[in-house]
């Protein structure tokens, strides 16, 4: 799995990160990082959440 982001789209809602804040965090400046572009195990099914619930729809999964 790898998490991608559409920076054109993302709004910095910080829905995601409050889902999964291990793998994405919103800075000061409004910016979404993905700290953990491909999570281990563990977090996928969080992670899975986290992008279906963006609400712009600006994050995706690669499998």
């Amino acid at each position: 799995m790898k998490v991608k982001v559409d920076y054109l789209v993302c709004e910095a809602n910080a829905v995601c990160m409050g889902l999964a804040p291990e793998v994405f965090e919103v800075d000061d400046d409004d910016q979404l990082h993905i700290l953990l572009p491909e999570p281990p195990p563990e977090m996928q099914d969080r992670v899975r959440h986290a992008v279906r619930s963006c609400p712009k729809a600006a994050l995706s999964i690669e499998d």
